[in-house]
């Protein structure tokens, strides 16, 4: 892990402020791997795929294991772990004395690049993100091909999409909760409304599929990462 400096920065949706402060913690370097995942499961059985309840995960849960102990021989220990649910991923946070970044949490971290701490400004920047959303995807997902950015953390871009704790909640204010369906309105078409900056698609493009998932939801190429507060 890494020690991550806390700030105050302004996020792509404002909410019940413009401002959202950040405090001081710690952030795995890489995403979660294939073989640190089926370590829990080992410790951890009711995760298996044979074994964890409907409530928790869709069917196809670990779709990409043979049996509840085995990966598929094409995937590789020292990839991203995918075909995860946020329960799954919460869960396994929280059994390593960890937790889901929020959404605040990792924006601040992912809006850096090797140099800067907010690359916002720099049009090679989000250039170079949608960049990779465009590039077909591969199942291969080995970490640590990107370079690290100015935190020293790898791969928050390029790789996997990455689970949040609060990943369905960022669309709503505090004027506008009494008034929204979470799961009719919060997609993109609405999600728009609450913008500031529009141009900065690659930041849009994380919020709108954060907000079109459940939390039993798995992707092949959805994965995390956890971090964890500072000890005062």
């Amino acid at each position: 892990m890494t020690i991550i400096k806390g700030s105050r920065y302004i996020p792509l949706y404002g909410r019940d402020s413009t401002v959202v402060e950040v405090k001081d913690f710690e952030m795995d370097i890489y995403p979660v791997t294939n073989s640190e995942y089926l370590e829990f499961l080992k410790k951890y059985p009711k995760w298996r795929k044979s074994q964890v309840i409907s409530l928790f995960s869709d069917k196809s849960y670990l779709a990409n294991y043979t049996s509840d102990l085995e990966i598929q021989p094409t995937l590789k220990p020292n990839n991203a772990a995918t075909y995860i649910s946020w329960y799954a991923a919460k869960a396994y946070c929280e059994c390593q004395g960890k937790r889901l970044p929020t959404v605040d949490e990792w924006e601040y971290v992912a809006m850096a690049d090797e140099t800067t701490k907010d690359a916002r400004i720099k049009p090679e920047y989000n250039a170079k993100i949608l960049s990779w959303y465009e590039a077909p995807r591969t199942n291969e997902n080995v970490i640590g091909l990107t370079p690290k950015n100015v935190w020293g953390v790898y791969d928050l871009h390029g790789l996997v999409w990455e689970w949040t704790l609060d990943f369905n909640s960022v669309l709503i204010t505090g004027e506008s909760r009494k008034n929204v369906d979470k799961d009719n309105n919060l997609f993109c078409g609405s999600a728009a409304l609450n913008a500031i900056d529009l141009m900065n698609y690659a930041a849009f493009m994380r919020y709108a599929i954060r907000v079109s998932l459940k939390a039993k939801y798995y992707m092949k190429n959805l994965g995390f990462r956890c971090v964890k507060d500072v000890q005062k």
